[in-house]
């Protein structure tokens, strides 16, 4: 896919990978990703704004070089991690007079993980400018977006956002741009619970940077240049606050059935006092819809039979998926069976010791459920809805 325009001078020089389904070893990407890129030619000087994954180093050239390329005089690295700068050693060979330019943290990642040469590298400090001539870039730190390194960079004039991670999508297409975040709205949100939830409070933190600038375009690292920022900022800022749906995520696995019927009967209950109920049988899980649905849920549920005393592998592996994500959920719960003894709850908890949800204590029987256990679990699905009620939803 060729170099496009943005605005004059300033383009997208980045690559479309339509074929990859699996990101870091463990992010699903349905839809593909893209790598982007921006070449910005000021009057005075040539600015590269990121690479591309380095399986995509020679697409990134050809772009370059459609531009009649012959020279850039600097590499904005505003991320260190490789699908961002792994082109970096390959592009100063080809322009061997570029200096990178990036903060202190970042410089000790890229002389980590690329080796690059420190003295390729200018370090900046946060909110100093580059000057281009007719354009001029600020850099503005942003920690924890989703490393200590990260940054944006803005260009001032036109009033570009180039935000790195921040607002992208896993998302490859021929239009590099989005004018309706409807189009792509499951890939964004796909994008924010797998890599932005982790980190709310910072995220929370940055927007308020955004609000300061307010950015005409913002174009992230991968997926479509927003054209019109106010939407995927909104979906932002709601999905980092602490306000939550009417709504749960009820996750469990089952062996011979037990635990199955039990998870009907909560589905079955909870949905009829209105709960809207994200229902995941794990062993044939997505976990990136999983992880999707943990971004506005009020409350968490998990179930399933005792393994060897303790948590099935798949409950296991859902709980620590959970811990690592750090959903705003209030309340946590857990339901199951058993054969002669179990220690699923405290194994469970044990697993999301790190999360601030209130724990309602679960509801376990011994072998296949009876009335008095589905009553039980009526009982559940009663507490869970007044806890909802006491939330004061919102809803974006």
């Amino acid at each position: 896919m060729n170099s496009k325009q943005i605005i004059e001078n300033v383009f997208w020089v980045g690559a479309q990978d339509f074929k990859r389904r699996l990101f870091d070893s463990l992010v699903p990407t349905p839809d593909g990703t893209s790598y982007n890129a921006y070449l910005i030619k000021g009057s005075q000087k040539t600015v590269l704004i990121d690479t591309v994954d380095p399986t995509m180093s020679e697409v990134l050239l050809q772009n370059l070089v459609s531009l009649n390329i012959t020279k850039i005089d600097f590499i904005i690295s505003n991320h260190a991690e490789q699908d961002h700068s792994g082109s970096i050693p390959f592009l100063l060979r080809q322009y061997p007079e570029a200096k990178v330019v990036t903060n202190e943290k970042c410089k000790d990642q890229l002389t980590h993980l690329l080796n690059i040469n420190p003295e390729k590298i200018i370090t900046i400090k946060d909110n100093e400018t580059l000057d281009l001539g007719n354009f001029t870039l600020r850099f503005i730190f942003a920690p924890w977006v989703h490393w200590p390194e990260t940054m944006f960079t803005y260009l001032q004039e036109p009033n570009i956002l180039f935000s790195c991670d921040f607002l992208g999508s896993h998302f490859a297409s021929t239009d590099i741009f989005s004018k309706d975040l409807d189009e792509i709205l499951p890939q964004f949100k796909l994008y924010y619970a797998e890599i932005m939830m982790p980190y709310r409070a910072q995220i929370k933190s940055h927007l308020q940077k955004l609000d300061t600038i307010k950015p005409a375009i913002i174009a992230p690292s991968h997926g479509p240049i927003h054209l019109l920022p106010s939407r995927p900022i909104s979906a932002y800022k709601q999905w980092a606050s602490d306000n939550v749906k009417n709504e749960t995520v009820l996750m469990y696995v089952s062996m011979h059935g037990s635990t199955e019927k039990m998870a009907n009967h909560l589905l079955s209950e909870l949905t009829r006092q209105g709960i809207k109920v994200h229902l995941f049988e794990l062993s044939s899980t997505d976990i990136g819809k999983l992880a999707s649905a943990l971004v506005d849920a009020g409350s968490l549920i998990f179930g399933g039979p005792t393994v060897v005393n303790g948590l099935h592998p798949l409950l296991a592996y859902a709980a620590y998926l959970v811990s690592m994500l750090k959903p705003k959920a209030r309340l946590i719960t857990m339901f199951g069976s058993y054969g002669w003894a179990q220690k699923m709850q405290e194994q469970l908890l044990n697993i999301l010791s790190s999360t601030k949800a209130e724990v309602i204590p679960g509801v376990f029987c011994k072998g296949c459920p009876n009335n008095e256990s589905m009553q039980a679990l009526s009982n559940l699905a009663t507490e869970i809805s007044h806890r909802h009620k006491s939330f004061g939803q919102e809803s974006f």
